[in-house]
Order: C-alpha cells, then sequence, then structure tokens
C-alpha cells in the first residue's frame, strides 16, 4: 500500500500551526490520517483576512494598463492562487463541519461569493470576470467587527422599511403638490410627477438645491419657501437621522446580543469545567473509599492471622 506520508506531514503542521488536537479522518487510501480542524482556528482566519486584503490588492492593480502589461501572468497567477485557498477553504469546512456547515448564513455567503468567481473564472464566462470584486465582500464573512454591522442592518430592516414608507408618503404628496404649483413655470423640475421626485431627490441631498432650483422658483412665487424649507428639514434632517438613529440603536443591541452570547458561552464553560472537577473528586473519593476498604481488610487479616 503506498505510503500517506505527505499527507500525515501536513497534518503534523497544520497542529503546530493551529496549537490544536489532532483529528484522524480517511487518507487517500483508506487509512486514517491525523489532520486537525485547523480551518476553524483564529491562526486560519488570520491567513484567510490576510489572502482577502492581497486578493483585493491583486484586483486593483488589475486595472492598471501598465501593470496589466509588464506583471499581468504574474497577477493572473497570483489570482488564481488566491483563488484556489479559497475553493480549499470552503472544501476543508465543509469536510470537518458535514452538515452544521449550512447552518451558518457566513458560510453560505462565503460559498456563493467563491462559486461566482469560479464561474467568472471559466472561459464561457469571461465577461462575468468583473465580478471577481466579489471576493472581497469575504472579508465582511471573516471580521467579526464587520459581522455585527451586518446583522444589526438586518435586524433594523423593518424599522427602516416603516420609515422609507413614510418618506415615500412625504415624497408622493410633495411631489403632487409641487407638479400642481410650479410645473407651467419649471416644466425641467416640475413638469410632471416624475420630474418633481427626481427635483425633490436633488433638493433632499442638498445638491446645488439654494441658487440651482429654490431660488429661481422663487423668483417667480415668493410663497415657495414655505414649501421648499419644511420639505428639506422634513426629508434631510429628521427621516435621514431616524435612519441613522435606527441603525445605530441596532448596531447596540447586535453587539449586546453579541456579548451575552459570548458570556454564556464562556459561563458553560467554566460549568463544564467545574462539573469536571466535581466529578474528578468523587472519582478520587470513591477510589481512596476502595483504598481506605481494602487496607482495613489488610490489617483484619494481619490481626486475626488464624482466619486466615
Amino acid at each position: 500500500m503506498p505510503s500517506n506520508w505527505g499527507l500525515q506531514t501536513f497534518g503534523y503542521a497544520a497542529i503546530r500551526f493551529a496549537g490544536q488536537d489532532a483529528k484522524p479522518f480517511p487518507g487517500l487510501y483508506g487509512e486514517l490520517v491525523t489532520a486537525p480542524n485547523f480551518v476553524l482556528t483564529k491562526n486560519f482566519e488570520r491567513f484567510i483576512v490576510a489572502v482577502i486584503i492581497v486578493n483585493a490588492i491583486i484586483l486593483g492593480m488589475e486595472t492598471s494598463p501598465y501593470l496589466v502589461t509588464n506583471y499581468g501572468k504574474f497577477l493572473t497567477f497570483a489570482d488564481q492562487a488566491c483563488l484556489a485557498i479559497f475553493t480549499v477553504e470552503i472544501i476543508l469546512k465543509i469536510f470537518c463541519l458535514k452538515a452544521s456547515y449550512i447552518k451558518n448564513p457566513w458560510n453560505i455567503f462565503d460559498f456563493v461569493i467563491v462559486s461566482i468567481s469560479l464561474i467568472s473564472a471559466t472561459g464561457g464566462f469571461s465577461v462575468l470576470r468583473s465580478l471577481r470584486v466579489l471576493r472581497v465582500l469575504l472579508l465582511v464573512s471573516t471580521l467579526n467587527r464587520l459581522r455585527t454591522l451586518v446583522r444589526a442592518l438586518v435586524i433594523s430592516l423593518p424599522n427602516i422599511a416603516s420609515i422609507t414608507l413614510l418618506l415615500l408618503l412625504i415624497y408622493y404628496v410633495s411631489a403632487v403638490i409641487a407638479t400642481k404649483l410650479f410645473g407651467h413655470e419649471f416644466p425641467q423640475w416640475f413638469g410632471n410627477l416624475g420630474e418633481s421626485f427626481f427635483t425633490l431627490f436633488q433638493l433632499m441631498t442638498l445638491e446645488s438645491w439654494a441658487m440651482g432650483i429654490v431660488r429661481p422658483v422663487c423668483e417667480h412665487f415668493p410663497y415657495a419657501t414655505m414649501f421648499f424649507i419644511p420639505f428639506i428639514l422634513l426629508s434631510a434632517f429628521i427621516i435621514m437621522n431616524l435612519f441613522i438613529a435606527i441603525i445605530i440603536n441596532a448596531t447596540t443591541e447586535s453587539r449586546e446580543q453579541e456579548i451575552k452570547k459570548q458570556e454564556q458561552g464562556e459561563m458553560e464553560a467554566e460549568q463544564a469545567a467545574q462539573l469536571e472537577e466535581e466529578d474528578k473528586f468523587l472519582l478520587v473519593c470513591e477510589q481512596l473509599k476502595l483504598l481506605n476498604e481494602s487496607v482495613n481488610e489488610i490489617k483484619s487479616q494481619l490481626a486475626n492471622p488464624e482466619e486466615r
């Protein structure tokens, strides 16, 4: 049977790298090879973060015609090497976690991003090569703080949807009023409902709102300030600040949940360690009791040799 020394050597090296206990798994020829779950360790996570950053730099360098002309082959090789590392990471995670791999939404996110990169790397889908830059998003699933922000955004979606609906109502009412009041004099801005929506959106962003739109309108309609100023206050300040407040509140809640979860995990680990110590203590007491009984029995036999 061929030797699997290379895989064993890789396994032992991975143990030293990860600092974890070994775990047996089937080798190429059916034998058990010792290797750890090093893909789940902090060191491997740091390595993946470094690869993602390097890959992002490579993708940025490929936008330079000079670098592509002089170092195109090297950049292509480095990019393919990064993609190979991401692919191997997913395969190893699936191998280690098995069915529980799909229970983590971040694992599914990584799988989708890498799958898109693999599809775009094939000749038949070369038009999708620009989608390779999506690999930079793998950094979101790797860094804990970014995961917290994304989780906060997801938590705040219901409240954001409510505020968005309120903003749309304000927009619709304001657009109808603006079209009726200013449409005949300024058709380029308020000629129809669509033009009014776009102009009001420009006012909300405060892009050339005074000299570009409000002052020219006020020259023909002096009362226009009574419409524009309340609209800008509502849309650009009050509503936008509500969005920010909801996201900040959701971020705080997400962070608190994460801290509680971490504290609960530490407490459970501490309780498990305490129970283990108690079990060890009870085992030692039981052994001492048996030893004491044996000693008493020996003493009894020595004291009464005729009973032996």
